[in-house]
């Protein structure tokens, strides 16, 4: 009996330490770096991550002269994907990207569309009260894309709070994310931390 007690005892700890260690990694995993000029350092390896979506807003739509005409490749970091099934929310230290690519043509052997070119740029987002506790919602964003020669920047400054953070706060769905725009993330949404949306048969 006291065996079956002992066991019990160790497997609820190892739970709660579980559990615990999992709240620790989301407050302690980081995926971005900051340098001594409060510049962002370009993230590596995001492709990696969770891709949640490619929109695009071409010219052809939006009388030549739509705001973002290219393909936006989105990732988010894995922590804050799996902090958002858990709870429905972006953690402190959230990342996501934009990887630019270009419209390249709009014919393939499938008919006609929009189909992507060259990549032309990157940008990033970030959560953080840290670093950022006097922006709306303690949101941040960065470009690396250094068109005069044709490569991204080591690092970037934060845009100012009136170029990006005003039409997130009046537009996005989901604390300044344009998860309305994202199937992924809707479904990803408060589903619990375990679940696996893509696996399941509703869509």
């Amino acid at each position: 009996m006291n065996n079956l007690k002992y066991i019990f005892v160790m497997i609820i700890t190892m739970i709660m330490v579980t559990s615990c260690n999992d709240n620790d990694n989301y407050v302690k995993a980081t995926y971005f770096t900051m340098d001594s000029n409060g510049e962002l350092v370009r993230p590596l390896n995001y492709r990696t991550w969770i891709y949640v979506g490619t929109p695009l807003t071409p010219n052809d739509m939006n009388n030549g002269k739509a705001a973002f005409p290219e393909f936006h490749n989105v990732y988010i970091d894995p922590i804050s994907y799996k902090h958002y099934k858990k709870t429905g929310e972006w953690r402190e230290g959230t990342i996501l990207i934009k990887e630019l690519v270009s419209v390249g043509g709009k014919s393939a052997a499938s008919g006609s569309g929009y189909f992507m070119g060259n990549f032309i740029g990157l940008e990033a987002t970030i959560k953080s009260k840290e670093h950022f506790p006097n922006e709306p919602g303690n949101w941040a964003y960065f470009s690396f894309t250094n068109p005069t020669e044709g490569t991204l920047s080591a690092t970037g400054k934060a845009f100012k709070t009136a170029q990006c953070n005003s039409c997130h706060n009046t537009s996005a769905g989901d604390d300044f994310v344009f998860t309305q725009h994202y199937p992924v993330l809707r479904a990803a949404k408060n589903v619990g931390e375990e679940v696996t949306p893509e696996n399941t048969a509703k869509r």
